[in-house]
């Protein structure tokens, strides 16, 4: 039996090595697919909508020939960005990218191709998407811990909100239950917990499997679930969750070796675990889809953790429902059972009903945050959720018929349904097998990826430009190109030759805010290639770059004027559409509907006297009257404060400071400005101020003096004065 056992766990392993899949998808892509360029680009990026994992994450490109031409791996800077450096002068043809993709939201791993021509199309030649299947394994692993961790948060609450306040009694000091109830309990407990082990153990070894790329046993004859362990955000979740099973283990142990001596403490030990149960499922949204959601991140996996929490009172609290009630009813016969089985079941029908309107109600939402078209609906995802809702749906109908065969004479127009219920034997137990097929159901739904929404990659090119200064070709593309971190790619070639010994620095200015950034190297790569990543261009409008390039003793000003916008940048986030807004207002009247019994009762506890009422409202009334106006008084002390570090600039520069213009600055402030340097004291404060000062105040000193020093040339125009004091700029 045991030999059988291990070739059944060996060959599901092996079932399940080579697969993997894609849970995140591409946000932006540089080059497109099948793209047809002129020219080989210096780099190829991709943008993903979570973040990777760098140490299990590659990128191989090939020509077609099947030749390595450059291999890669996730940014340093942006770990949502897998990317690589290509050779220079790339011979025309077609080249396929590999991409070797793991998600460290979830552990899942992408594999894909995409590819680019240079030159022309070739033909022959295409890409492979991801697959949309989810893992057998992963499939499996999930629905043994989603289904132990429901059953064990299952048992705590039924315990703590349904039997003890039913059952209880003082007479059974250790659980205030009867120890037959207690011990089924128990065993329910103890199989939860071993199969959650069970369910960790194969998470870990198909995890490792699919970030080596491994067989089973190199997992584990190398050590490599352990550097899944200790490398990499699924290991921390996943150590994270153990560590939160083992405080429930444990309090549940001390529980039972303190039962006897100390039985009081049984009903505390218990009613705590419920709570650390809870932060287990807390793990599990940190690992799920909702993490990877393009719509409030935070707040999707808030939805998600009260999901799976009302999916535990509701399917957790059955299964050990239903498990224990032929042994608590044991001893009792006709109107007793009856009774006993009543004073169970009306306190858990309240608690599944509200239950199961949190869950419907945040089902909702998250199936929102994916069904963005209809054509979602026919994806794998959307075969799997309705599935799930297949299963969900034949509970509910059960729980419906139980709870009209035991309200007879509420129901009588359905008094057939209670007769053909019976003593419920049957149809619990057949409950119990659609709450399992929920669990497994919600495992297959969490391992099948997500549909990638039809708006995922921009089609739009970065921004770039190309300059000659002199016998200098001077290429500068900006990527992705909107708000936020870009990188900056300057690609310089003399005589058609790439060259590798210059300095280049590089400084980012918003004219319209006055603003620039400091001057920073551009770091060389090869051939011709400098980089700088950085998130200075923070909004859209018009932007400068400013390139300083060196070459022996010469200095080449190279400038660009850009105007940016949202369209070039990752789309890594979308506003709230109208059926995520409703979603969410639906889970506030959940919420509302589940909490309104206590605020009855809290209600029928107030003192409604007018002078009560008066008060009440009164104190409310003061304290967002305070609160409004404290938060607006820190809003404008905020605003003010800003701007008087940067206030709006009176002028604006809308010369662009090129090679030209600082020609054109030099020789006017020659003609006009010469007397300035002879006061040597004025000049000087003013020099050493050139790197704080702002373009505006720039342009006053030249229009109407600063200081001792006199105004520059009455009769220059504006831009003229632009001109000088772009010069200026280059004498700090």
């Amino acid at each position: 039996m045991k030999r059988l056992l291990y070739f059944l766990l060996v060959a599901l392993l092996l079932s399940a090595a080579l697969p993997v899949q894609a849970h995140g998808y591409i946000v932006r892509s540089i080059p497109e697919d099948r793209v047809t360029l002129e020219r080989a680009p210096t780099r190829l990026q991709y943008w993903f909508s979570e973040d990777l994992e760098p140490e299990f994450s590659k990128l191989t490109v090939r020509d077609q020939a099947g030749n390595v031409v450059a291999e890669g791996g996730v940014s340093p800077d942006d770990r949502s960005l897998l990317l690589v450096q290509l050779p220079s002068n790339l011979p025309d043809g077609a080249y396929i990218a590999e991409l070797r993709t793991a998600f460290a939201s979830d552990g899942h791993v992408v594999v894909e191709t995409r590819v680019f021509f240079v030159g022309a199309e070739v033909g022959g030649v295409t890409g492979s998407a991801a697959s949309d299947q989810a893992n057998s394994l992963e499939v499996v692993w999930r629905g043994m811990i989603f289904t132990s961790l429901m059953l064990l948060f299952g048992v705590f609450t039924l315990y703590a909100n349904v039997l003890v306040p039913a059952w209880g009694s003082p007479d059974h000091r250790a659980g205030l239950l009867p120890p037959r109830v207690m011990r089924r309990l128990s065993a329910l407990l103890i199989l939860g917990f071993l199969l959650a082990l069970a369910g960790h153990i194969l998470a870990i070894i198909q995890q490792a499997m699919v970030f080596f790329s491994a067989t089973p046993a190199q997992v584990i004859e190398q050590g490599l679930w352990q550097v899944v362990r200790v490398g990499s955000r699924f290991g921390d979740l996943w150590g994270a969750r153990l560590l939160f099973l083992g405080i429930a283990a444990a309090a549940y142990g001390l529980s039972v070796y303190l039962r006897d001596e100390q039985p009081e403490t049984v009903r505390p030990f218990w009613t705590a675990t419920a709570w650390v149960m809870a932060l287990t499922l807390g793990t599990l949204s940190a690992g799920s889809h909702a993490v990877g959601s393009a719509v409030s991140p935070w707040l999707s996996v808030g939805v998600d953790w009260l999901h799976l929490i009302g999916v535990g009172l509701w399917v957790g609290g059955l299964i050990a429902l239903v498990f224990v009630l032929p042994v608590a009813l044991r001893p009792y016969e006709g109107e007793a059972r009856r009774l006993a089985l009543l004073a169970v079941l009306n306190r858990f029908s309240w608690l599944a009903a509200g239950a199961l309107v949190i869950v419907i109600s945040t089902g909702i939402f998250s199936a929102s945050l994916w069904f963005t078209a209809p054509g979602d609906l026919q994806t794998t995802f959307g075969g799997a959720l309705a599935l799930k809702l297949l299963m969900v749906a034949g509970l509910v109908g059960l729980g419906a018929a139980h709870h009209i065969a035991l309200r007879p004479e509420r129901y009588t127009r359905w008094s057939g349904i209670g007769r053909r219920v019976g003593n419920f034997a049957v149809t619990l137990r057949l409950e119990v097998v659609f709450a399992v097929l929920v669990l497994l159901a919600t495992g297959l739904l969490t391992a099948t990826p997500v549909p990638i929404p039809e708006t995922a990659e921009n089609a739009v090119p970065p921004p770039s430009q190309t300059i000659t200064v002199d016998d200098l070709m001077v290429t500068l593309t900006i990527s992705p190109g909107g708000p936020g971190v870009n990188t900056y790619d300057v690609l310089v070639s003399q005589n058609g030759q790439p060259v590798d010994d210059l300095a280049v620095q590089m400084q980012v200015v918003h004219p319209s805010r006055d603003q620039r950034s400091i001057w920073e190297m551009v770091e060389p790569v090869e051939s011709g290639l400098y980089v700088l990543a950085g998130d200075e261009i923070s909004e859209t409008g018009d932007w400068w770059t400013l390139l300083n390039i060196t070459q022996g003793d010469a200095m080449r000003r190279v400038a660009f004027d850009w105007v940016i916008t949202d369209e070039a940048g990752v789309a890594d986030t979308r506003p709230y559409s109208v059926v995520n807004a409703l979603a969410l207002f639906g889970i506030g009247l959940a919420i509302g509907w589940v909490l309104l019994p206590s605020a009855r009762r809290l209600y029928h506890r107030l003192d409604l006297s007018p002078a009560a009422l008066l008060i009440a409202f009164g104190s409310v009334a003061l304290t967002v009257f305070f609160l409004a106006f404290a938060a607006a008084a820190v809003q404008d002390s905020q605003t003010q404060y800003e701007l008087t570090l940067n206030p709006p600039p009176q002028v604006i520069n809308m010369v662009l400071p090129d090679a030209a213009s600082l020609a054109r600055g030099e020789a006017l402030y020659t003609a006009d400005c010469a007397t300035w340097e002879a006061d040597v004291n004025a000049f000087k404060t003013l020099h050493d101020r050139l790197d704080r000062i702002r373009d505006d105040e720039l342009f006053l000193a030249v229009r109407d003096g600063w200081r001792n020093l006199p105004p520059c040339g009455s009769d220059l125009t504006d831009d003229e004065r632009w001109d000088v004091v772009n010069y200026l700029r280059t004498r700090a």
